[in-house]
């Protein structure tokens, strides 16, 4: 199964794109699902049945609508039925399903969860509508990072410290929550891991969706480096709203000139490690199925081919329309972003040396900071920081520097005698 999450710059028309991605999928012989948390009519159309649970749409194509609503009310009341023994203690006032309001936050643990189902579901693609790409990084990071918070806040090997419950609830008088808290950590760990096996799978991609123009260049560049940190692939960049070449009109076509500019920036920079699709402005809002057929533009020449302008762009990493590949794929997570290079002289104990990279392209050197906190690594790129865990190896080590060259990050590390072990 093939999961592509469809994100984009605000206003891009991601929603449209995504939708049109699902159909394409469908038309091409695909079983196909599309998941959106956009109120009213998903695809165009009405989606009947119950929030959450796919309907068809037509031939090959399901939709349905991620209800964060009926999703937090149900996790809450859930909750609640766990606690019952430390809510009766407490002597408190049991909540009930029509007095729940969803609140802020709990749309991103809803779309989360729907991941997690969708990905268990019999689906050749799953086409997800995601939030604007500041906040798809930022969501798509939260597994990984409440898992630490879980393991540091809440150490498993903490729970060894079970005999001596009974004693302190006698010293205090009153039941020690412990062993539920304990298993309350674990049970959202075990869903955390669910959602982030999902999201690290060579099977799940991102795809972006930006119409060609400064803001939007601006934007992709700053949010590349974060894209790269969290070790998030992009298989696609979707221009969108591409208008035609050859307008007789002045000002639309200073507009197209503008474009192709833009559009001759991204087919260098993100080739080869993305595709990019094109899609052409229709003139009006996509509406309906109908619509969303002609986005699908795998046979329209590319801006720089209608043009034959024949300027060496890597045109190769043109994509076939909004088609979703399935060939090559694998259920395995992918490798992690980070590689461990030796750097050391060959049979020399006294020269050891390690290099820990990541590709960050984009990135500046003026906006990278590391922080080394005991067994981990702090990096903050611009707006964006992770956390990452250092390899058994670089533990016993020390950092000896670090550098930004080529879109690669690079830190060095030589062993700290007083850990690291010396042969007799």
């Amino acid at each position: 199964m093939r999961m592509v999450l469809v994100t984009g710059l605000g206003g891009a028309g991601r929603t449209t794109v995504a939708a049109a991605t699902a159909l394409a999928a469908a038309r091409r012989g695909k079983r196909a699902l599309f998941l959106s948390a956009e109120p009213g009519e998903v695809l165009g159309v009405p989606v009947t049945g119950r929030p959450g649970e796919p309907a068809e749409v037509t031939d090959g194509l399901w939709a349905a609508r991620v209800d964060s609503g009926a999703d937090f009310r149900a996790e809450l009341l859930t909750l609640q039925e766990r606690s019952t023994a430390v809510l009766d203690l407490l002597g408190a006032a049991r909540l009930e399903d029509e007095e729940l309001t969803e609140l802020p936050g709990s749309d991103q643990f809803a779309l989360l969860r729907a991941l997690r189902t969708a990905a268990g579901g019999d689906w050749d693609v799953v086409v997800v509508d995601m939030p604007p790409l500041r906040e798809t990084i930022a969501l798509l990071a939260l597994p990984e990072q409440l898992r630490r918070y879980l393991r540091r806040l809440l150490p498993a090997e903490r729970q060894v410290a079970r005999a001596l419950r009974p004693m302190l609830a006698q010293l205090a008088g009153v039941p020690m929550p412990a062993q539920w808290l304990y298993e309350s950590a674990g049970r959202w760990d075990t869903e955390l891991a669910g959602v982030q096996t999902v999201i690290e799978s060579s099977s799940t991609t991102l795809r972006v969706v930006a119409e060609p123009g400064p803001g939007a260049a601006d934007a992709l560049c700053a949010a590349r480096a974060g894209l790269a940190l969290h070790g998030l692939r992009i298989d696609t960049v979707v221009p969108n709203r591409i208008l035609p070449l050859d307008s007789a009109d002045t000002w639309l076509a200073t507009l197209s000139a503008q474009q192709g500019k833009y559009l001759r920036q991204w087919y260098e920079e993100w080739a080869p490690e993305a595709s990019l699709s094109e899609v052409r402005h229709l003139g009006r809002d996509p509406r309906g199925l109908d619509d969303l057929a002609l986005l699908d533009t795998r046979s329209a020449p590319t801006t720089f081919e209608a043009a034959g302008t024949g300027s060496g762009l890597p045109l190769e990493c043109a994509g076939e329309g909004l088609a979703v590949a399935l060939e090559g794929e694998s259920e395995e997570r992918r490798d992690d972003p980070w590689r461990v290079e030796y750097a050391g002289t060959a049979d020399d104990e006294d020269d050891l040396r390690y290099v820990w990279c990541l590709r960050m392209p984009g990135a500046v050197k003026e906006d990278v900071s590391l922080v080394r906190r005991g067994d981990e690594l702090l990096v903050t790129v611009g707006p964006f920081r992770r956390i990452v865990p250092l390899h058994s190896v670089l533990r016993r080590c020390t950092v000896s520097g670090a550098g930004l060259a080529d879109g690669v990050l690079t830190v060095r590390f030589t062993p700290d005698p007083e850990l690291w072990p010396r042969a007799r």
